[in-house]
């Protein structure tokens, strides 16, 4: 950017640093939500609940099923599938 633009673009120059700030947060956002170590947490302790007697066969059944296809959307937007 030369000096001239710099100058009469100046008065922008909050809105593209909350441009910034906002695609930043975006990409923090996005990382967390496709971590699948929360998820693959989430179906140890589903695992154990169901060995321990504190859930039944069928509550297990349904929860992992949302929880393996959670694991296959994060899959999916890792490859860039149709998902994403």
């Amino acid at each position: 950017m030369g000096l001239l633009s710099g100058i009469l673009t100046l008065p922008l120059a909050p809105v593209r640093g909350v441009g910034w700030v906002v695609d930043r947060v975006v990409e923090a956002a996005e990382r967390e939500y496709y971590d699948p170590e929360p998820v693959e947490r989430e179906l140890a302790a589903l695992e154990k609940a169901l060995l321990e007697g504190r859930i039944d066969q069928e509550t297990f059944d349904e929860r992992e099923d949302l929880l393996l296809d959670r694991l296959e959307e994060i899959a999916a937007h890792r490859r860039g599938g149709p998902d994403r």
